[in-house]
């Protein structure tokens, strides 16, 4: 199993407030996160690198070897339902962080079996057999329109209610997330990106960095995320068997 990850505040913020972690437990076991803060001033660096350490911290304790699809999910869950709670106590003690939160995407792989689990419109795509996946759907308002048949998808690229996402963690008290179970096949290759990536680089362009990915992967799109406008945070982590 390889990973790689990188990070980047764009071209256009001040700051970044994107937060990311990977680790290999094993040789075929492996997990990985990235957040997508927000908030002003620096609520929304609080709110993604909080959720990145306490699921971090959480996934390091509660790993055993060969654990079941299920305890997998549960961890996954109360990990980021850890983060949920302390992302919004701390708005709530806070008045200059009030409102901040954080989207979420984590993926957890054991030999040939992946689970994945997001808030928000952070993506995990799959590339494998030759074609790419997008493994999550979008929390926002634009995706939201696009299932109800009110705007095409190529409509929603543009749309100027695109960055509005519909659930985050740290903004309630509790959260609903998504958690779907997928094969990772030998010579899978594993994407999670923050929205900095999806919203700056075509799915051709993923396909071609996916293809036949080196060491520096992760760097490469995020280049080609700076190259294609670069107008926001951008984060990549990338995982291979």
């Amino acid at each position: 199993m390889r990973l790689y990850g990188q990070t980047d505040r764009g071209l256009q913020r001040q700051t970044n407030q994107d937060a990311f972690y990977y680790c290999r437990f094993s040789d075929d076991e492996a997990f990985a996160v990235v957040c997508d803060g927000m908030g002003g001033a620096n609520a929304g660096n609080v709110a993604s690198e909080t959720a990145v350490k306490i699921i971090a911290n959480y996934m390091k304790k509660a790993y055993r070897p060969n654990l079941t699809k299920t305890a997998v999910e549960n961890v996954l869950r109360s990990s980021v339902r850890s983060a949920n709670v302390a992302i919004f106590e701390a708005a709530q003690n806070n008045q200059d962080m009030s409102g901040m939160g954080t989207t979420a995407v984590l993926a957890f792989v054991s030999g040939d079996s992946l689970t994945v689990l997001h808030v928000g419109d952070s993506r995990a795509y799959l590339f494998a057999a030759g074609e790419l996946q997008q493994l999550t759907v979008d929390h926002s308002v634009v995706q939201t329109l696009v299932d109800s048949g009110r705007i095409s998808p190529d409509e929603a690229k543009n749309h100027p209610q695109k960055n509005i996402i519909t659930r985050a963690l740290g903004v309630a008290e509790d959260v609903a997330v998504d958690v779907n179970h997928f094969v990772f096949d030998q010579g899978a290759v594993l994407l999670l990106c923050s929205d900095g990536l999806s919203n700056y680089v075509s799915e051709d362009v993923i396909v071609e960095r996916l293809r036949e990915p080196g060491e520096n992967v992760a760097e490469q799109l995020i280049a080609d995320a700076l190259g294609g406008g670069g107008g926001d945070n951008v984060t990549t982590v990338v995982m291979m068997k």
